[in-house]
């Protein structure tokens, strides 16, 4: 197995191509600095040698910088037809790893010059990131291909194909779904590191706990066995791989091939593949942050199928059970002892006290809810809990479900909808977001995304439960 210590925290990092436009070699530079990785950055670009572009000197070349001052990653944007000329002297100062930003390869038909790289980065034992990619994100080392990621560290790793998803997707985890990352990694066309690789590093990376895949498509090296046995030996060591596989269309296949150069292969494959391999596929960003957040905060926790269900009216409970039912979850009868200790509390008027449960007019009272989470969770015919919240987003129901968080010992989890556009509502339901995540309660927009999360948080833990048994 590769050994990616000076790659994810390298001892300084080069830009070859940095200018003082906001693209290009300027784009990580800025990426960087605002972090800020507090390590050396060298820049070189021989037009530009000795400026100063955001308080650095510019080197005309990376052999300009002596032997003893080592560089351990260097991230090459120049042109395609460059690039060759580059590696060479990038490989004669021995540097072990580079990021090839640059596009313009497999993907534009020019295969050969992938080929030429690939020659010299055999030959000086470079091991390659791209080309067409933006390389890797690690905020607890201060490294960032975008300077609006957060440099809040967390156990989400995630390696996708495309740039711009890349910094979507890590924005999106840490900001909206509380999916702080470990290391993310924008791997393009893939001419050299590859998915194994970077699976295989997760498998002992004790960083990362939950992993989540973008795909357009495997290139050889990646087909068949070696893919499938890494993706269950991380499963059965209850690292959850989530596979967002894109491709399934003629039109998106098309422009895979003109994105990063390669075949996508066929849905039915791939839903093969998870299956054997305890993978979990989803089908768009918002299944795969779901369910990142879904792995995060209940992995270990048995959900067994069996939803208690609390709302607030009669209609709101009946569509959160249909939904529940249809992605396979049951909702069952509550002991007679449950009902008997529910209706000490809550008023015959205006509730149903089964399960679901209609709390009606009486849930705006933070106490009763506090007390009806603790009673279904005293339930032996329950594993879980799922409520749902539309109104009051405020200190009260907040200082009442952690005081039921502490006495619980089943996980619950929450629909936080969204019933409105007003600036002091959504607010408020951020902030109550945000408090349930610091509780490892995760909150879901919807009843489907809640559902589709519980369906596969359940499918891998039965996978683990017949292959670890």
């Amino acid at each position: 197995m590769l050994d990616f210590n000076r790659l994810f925290n390298p001892r300084a990092i080069g830009i070859i191509g940095v200018s003082d436009k906001p693209y290009g070699g300027g784009f990580f530079l800025r990426s960087l600095q605002s972090m800020p990785y507090d390590k050396p950055i060298y820049i070189f670009n021989p037009r530009l040698k000795g400026q100063i572009i955001r308080n650095l000197h510019v080197h005309g070349s990376i052999l300009d910088i002596p032997m003893e001052e080592p560089i351990d990653h260097v991230i090459i944007a120049v042109p395609a037809k460059l690039c060759p000329t580059i590696l060479e002297e990038v490989g004669k100062r021995k540097v072990p790893f580079v990021t090839i930003f640059t596009s313009g390869f497999s993907e534009v038909g020019k295969q050969s010059l992938e080929s030429d790289i690939l020659k010299i980065a055999i030959k000086y034992d470079i091991r390659i990131i791209g080309p067409n990619c933006l390389g890797i994100y690690v905020p607890k080392n201060n490294i960032s291909f975008s300077s609006r990621l957060s440099t809040n560290s967390g156990n989400f790793g995630m390696i996708l194909q495309s740039g711009g998803l890349a910094i979507q997707m890590s924005s999106m985890a840490s900001s909206i779904y509380g999916n702080h990352i470990s290391k993310a990694i924008s791997i393009g066309n893939q001419i050299d590191l590859n998915f194994v690789d970077f699976l295989e590093t997760f498998l002992t990376d004790k960083e990362t706990r939950v992993i989540g895949l973008y795909i357009e498509n495997l290139k050889n090296k990646d087909n068949g066995q070696n893919f499938r046995q890494i993706l269950k030996k991380l499963a059965l060591k209850n690292k959850p791989v989530i596979i967002w596989k894109v491709g399934s269309g003629e039109s998106s296949r098309e422009a895979i091939l003109s994105h990063t150069g390669g075949l996508a292969g066929s849905q039915a494959i791939w839903e093969g593949v998870t299956r054997q391999s305890g993978a979990i596929l989803v089908k768009n960003a918002e299944e795969f942050q779901n369910l990142a957040m879904t792995f995060q905060y209940l992995l270990n926790l048995s959900i067994d199928r069996k939803i208690g269900v609390i709302s607030i009216g009669g209609g709101a409970s009946i569509q959160i059970t249909d939904i529940l039912e249809q992605y396979n979850l049951s909702i069952p009868r509550l002991l007679p002892e449950t009902r008997e200790n529910i209706l000490k509390f809550l008023p015959g008027v205006n509730t149903i006290v089964r399960n679901p449960l209609d709390l009606g007019s009486s849930g705006i009272n933070p106490e009763v809810f506090y007390k009806s989470l603790i009673a279904l969770d005293r339930d032996p015919n329950i594993s879980a809990i799922v409520f749902g919240w539309v109104i009051n987003f405020d200190k009260h129901i907040l200082k009442y479900v952690k005081k039921a968080y502490h006495e619980m010992s089943k996980p619950f989890v929450c629909i936080a909808y969204k019933i409105t556009d007003d600036v002091d509502y959504y607010s408020a339901r951020l902030q109550f977001k945000k408090e349930m995540f610091q509780l490892k309660i995760p909150v879901y927009e919807s009843i489907e995304a809640l559902a589709k999360s519980l369906d596969k948080l359940c499918t891998y833990q039965e996978f683990l439960k017949t292959h670890l048994d």
